[in-house]
């Protein structure tokens, strides 16, 4: 369970590194609404992962 967890955070934190530079640069609204709601669907696919009782 704790490697899930720490694998889930990693895995956002790195999304976000990676997406940031090009949302800040270009400061386009609609790829800032498309990068949240992809972040956000993957937060949400983490969380239920960690809901849920495979391991």
């Amino acid at each position: 369970m704790a490697f899930k967890v720490f694998a889930g955070i990693v895995a956002a934190a790195l999304l976000l590194i990676f997406i940031s530079p090009v949302v800040i640069k270009l400061k386009d609204i609609a790829l800032s609404v498309v990068v949240l709601i992809g972040v956000t669907l993957m937060l949400l696919d983490i969380w239920h992962s960690l809901r849920s009782k495979d391991d």
